[in-house]
């Protein structure tokens, strides 16, 4: 006998009906019943292994809902959190989902998969961190990765399960905030340094890797020679493959997400690539799986994906990962756009990268705003609320001006402050002043202002200066009109903006989701 969703026996169709049926025969009703129910299985596999495709699995319904682990979604201070996203003229609203890679060794099965021993139960890594953005129309999707090596700025974070408080930390390398109370402090890590709001998280571990690789049947992966990833003094993942595509499940799957030393320049750039074909690879698998017609097989997958994650309140159960599927299963993979983070090596800590002035926060932008990285989307008409509130008259209006201009690789412009607020006073704009006192870091000049009443003013000192009203923000952070002149206004009394330049940059390295032809390139050391 079949099962049904609530898990009690089928009534024969005889009994029901008091007989009459041919032994064996399934009637048509019985027989569209089934059917459904390998659908939404199907569909259920995809969702909780992030990209599915429909419907939504009721069998096993609280079993599956108790193996999905849960955490809170932001534990930074709520001033480094990004505002949500704006709806678009339809009303609908984009989606950013954060992926993350735990090289978690809190079990034996982790620590064996993960590394040595004296790394058994010590804080949890974030080796893989990929920002998932899907489009407020569902037309389209994007990620964008970044290297576990970026230095970043961490957000004070609080445990929510034991209270404790991590201090804010400046130019730390970016897995470390997942061992700072959570995947939380991940997410707020992202918003902090991206302005971009995250709704939600789903984070795997090494051993849900392997499992989930062994329940799909493998994912296949190209390299263009044979590699063995192991150096003469111990570096490497252990990855050992024939030229060409292999199928890799278990452990070889887990190796290929590892590997560093034995693609390309051995560098973490090279293995964020890698990720991003084993994930569009993977992609394509779930959506084949879909049509499998065996509900054991279904069963399996939909067991092995709901143990595998953890993730926010806002997915803990079936149902809403299945609303998700819902959502994610409208984007063709023709329109799925794989980026990695524009970056840069750091100038003051060898090894480590940097977001790549400019381009980073051009990339960052073109996600917030809900632009198609692959270039396809409708020219959309820019549109920012001009205030209902008119300005004060230019010698009026104090507005304080300070120095953004130092990044991670360059050290701030002396005298920037003063030099734009003498450009203002000329203007007429006689109540702007330098702030000396502050030195910043901001990719993008910026005008902040606290209260509504406040818009009209920053909106005109925008417009004489240049800036786009885009850069124009409302901000508790200030208490009055406050220009930072950034990273990208160094020199020079006219600023100029790539506002409308919408094309995803060269150094995102830029993927399509449908290229099948996508093979690393082996590094000749680590060859075979």
């Amino acid at each position: 006998m079949s099962l049904t969703p609530q898990g009690q026996d089928r009534v024969p169709e005889q009994r029901r009906h008091g007989g009459g049926a041919r032994p064996g025969h399934v009637p048509d009703g019985d027989r569209k019943r089934r059917r459904r129910r390998v659908l939404r299985w199907s569909a259920m596999v995809l969702a909780v292994v992030i990209l599915g495709t429909a419907g939504a699995g009721y069998l096993y319904y609280q079993h599956l809902n108790a193996n999905i682990k849960k955490d809170d979604l932001n534990i930074g201070d709520k001033k480094d959190r990004a505002a949500e996203s704006k709806a678009n003229e339809a009303g609908q609203t984009p989606l950013n989902i954060l992926l993350i890679g735990s090289d978690a060794r809190n079990s034996k099965e982790n620590q064996k998969l993960g590394g040595a021993k004296d790394t058994y139960n010590t804080a949890p890594r974030a080796d893989v961190q990929m920002l998932l953005h899907l489009s407020a129309d569902r037309t389209n999707m994007s990620v964008v990765s970044m290297p576990r090596d970026t230095l970043v700025d961490i957000p004070q974070c609080t445990d929510p399960d034991t209270g404790k408080s991590y201090s804010a930390l400046t130019s730390e390398i970016t897995n470390d905030s997942l061992g700072r109370g959570g995947p939380g402090c991940t997410v707020a890590t992202w918003e902090k340094l991206t302005d971009i709001h995250i709704d939600h998280f789903m984070m795997i571990d090494f051993a849900g890797v392997v499992s989930m690789a062994d329940a799909i049947g493998g994912v296949p992966v190209c390299v263009d020679a044979n590699i063995h990833s192991k150096s003469s003094d111990g570096h490497g993942s252990g990855l050992k493959l024939k030229k060409g595509t292999t199928y890799v499940k278990g452990v070889q799957a887990l190796q290929w997400l590892r590997t560093r030393y034995g693609f390309e320049d051995n560098t973490d750039i090279a293995r964020a690539k890698a990720q991003h074909q084993y994930m569009n690879a993977m992609v394509r698998q779930l959506r084949e799986s879909a049509t499998l017609s065996n509900p054991n097989e279904l069963r399996k997958l939909a067991e092995t994906a709901t143990n595998a994650l953890t993730v926010d309140d806002g997915l803990g159960n079936v149902a809403k990962l299945y609303d998700l599927s819902k959502e994610l299963k409208k984007v063709p993979t023709k329109r799925i756009t794989m980026t990695t983070m524009p970056w840069q090596y750091s100038t003051t800590n060898s090894g480590r990268v940097v977001p790549r002035p400019g381009d980073a926060a051009k990339l960052f932008r073109l996600v917030r705003e809900d632009i198609a990285l692959d270039g396809k989307d409708k020219k959309k008409s820019a549109k920012t609320t001009t205030s209902s509130d008119p300005a004060a008259a230019d010698d009026r209006i104090a507005v304080q001006v300070q120095n953004g201009t130092r990044s991670s690789t360059r050290l701030a412009v002396t005298g920037r402050a003063g030099a734009i607020a003498r450009l203002l006073v000329g203007k007429g704009f006689t109540e702007a002043v330098a702030d000396s006192s502050t030195i910043l870091s901001e990719d993008e000049t910026v005008i902040r202002y606290p209260s509504a009443d406040l818009q009209g003013d920053a909106q005109r000192i925008a417009k004489s200066l240049g800036i786009p009203l885009s850069s124009v923000k409302k901000s508790t952070d200030v208490s009055g009109v406050t220009l930072v002149v950034g990273a990208d206004w160094r020199s020079g009394t006219k600023y100029t903006t790539t506002e409308d330049d919408d094309t995803t940059p060269a150094s995102a390295q830029v993927i399509n989701g449908s290229d099948k032809k996508q093979c690393m390139h082996v590094n000749p050391n680590y060859t075979w």
